[in-house]
């Protein structure tokens, strides 16, 4: 395949737009909040943000690692670490309408604990300030020390994720070496062992117990089989993972690994039936799809497609629409209130844009809280 081969018709999407687009646009950058949807230039960007979803980066900009797919800087970041990041980013998303977040990082093979404790505190703080938000910790393998994966998962994230990325054949040679595709399914299969255990102490002491779940995505076009990636997806459900996204591999530049080949829609259909087979509660596969694919409604409809709790048991459009644009109208209130609490002597209106723009010039920027 050529360097850059032209992109088949069912990889062009119409750029974002919208009000509620620009208007997210404009307060992340007010909240001094990087998002890898603008950082990676994903294709669904105004699809999730117009269902009140977002990726947040945290732990900073440069990874440890070099894998052949990725556009992160690599580097050694020497253990700087923002000490006061896990506050600002909850104060600051929480004043957001927002139903579902996603806090990602790069890799911090440089702190003791690959950055979990920074994780695990952000996930405490936010759901502390809004407990209406659902959280999606999407996180690397912390060299497989399953302390740092009890951390977080004892945090209380709604979902845990960790990407495998691409079959187990490829791993050595598109992942930096310190990644194994045998230990990213240990992690999966700790974080959901910890998930039941909590949920198991919970329920003998008489507690509900939130239902949590473990995720994890693989790119495709990039050198493996059709039979690799079912494969890949027995070895997930094996470790306990309940949702699989999977989508198709882009080249970010002519250093990274080559694109094999334009996975055809027809297969990608053929990979969700089969994950859906396996037993998964639900599976994400077509050629945009990304690891935090329009995560609201992924989460959403694993619940609903196997009668999850407090969930009515139909997987049908409406009755998910209806679920998500309720769940976001509690999300504008929430924002709302905990804008005038943590404001109380500023006057604005209830919702909207200019509650948001007033919250965010009272916020300290991110950046001027580093040590320089």
């Amino acid at each position: 395949m050529a360097q850059f081969s032209p992109k088949p018709e069912w990889l062009k999407v119409r750029a974002p737009g919208g009000d509620t687009y620009h208007h997210l646009k404009e307060t992340f950058r007010k909240l001094d909040l990087h998002t890898v949807c603008e950082e990676a230039r994903c294709p669904n960007v105004g699809e999730c943000w117009r269902e009140g979803t977002a990726t947040v980066m945290l732990l900073g900009d440069v990874c440890t690692r070099g894998c052949r797919f990725c556009a992160v800087t690599t580097g050694d970041p020497r253990g700087a670490v923002d000490v006061r990041e896990p506050e600002h980013v909850a104060r600051a998303i929480a004043r957001l309408s927002l139903q579902y977040v996603v806090m990602t990082m790069v890799n911090r093979d440089d702190l003791l604990d690959g950055g979990a404790e920074h994780v695990a505190r952000t996930v405490s703080r936010l759901h502390a300030l809004r407990p209406d938000l659902l959280i999606e910790t999407l996180v690397g393998d912390f060299q497989g020390h399953m302390s740092a994966v009890d951390m977080v998962v004892d945090a209380g994230p709604d979902v845990f994720a960790h990407n495998v990325e691409v079959v187990r054949r490829i791993t050595r040679v598109i992942r930096d070496v310190r990644s194994s595709y045998d230990q990213s399914l240990a992690v999966l299969r700790r974080a959901k062992e910890r998930q039941r255990r909590l949920a198991a102490d919970a329920a003998e002491a008489g507690a509900p117990a939130p239902r949590r779940l473990t995720k994890s995505s693989i790119m495709v076009g990039i050198g493996e089989t059709d039979d690799e990636v079912l494969e890949a997806l027995r070895d997930l459900r094996e470790a306990g993972v309940d949702i699989v996204t999977i989508g198709q591999y882009l080249r970010p530049s002519s250093k990274h690994a080559p694109v094999q080949r334009f996975v055809e829609p027809e297969t990608f259909a053929a990979f969700e039936r089969a994950a859906l087979e396996m037993g998964f509660l639900y599976a994400a596969s077509a050629p945009l799809v990304r690891s935090s694919y329009k995560a609201a409604e992924v989460f959403v409809r694993s619940l609903m497609d196997r009668g999850g709790a407090a969930l009515p048991a139909s997987p049908d459009a409406p009755a998910v629409e209806a679920l998500l644009e309720e769940r976001l109208a509690v999300a504008r209130r929430e924002a709302a209130r905990l804008t005038a609490e943590l404001d109380p002597d500023e006057p604005r209106p209830l919702d909207g844009p200019a509650a948001a723009s007033a919250s965010a010039a009272r916020l300290v920027p991110a950046a001027s809280l580093v040590r320089r």
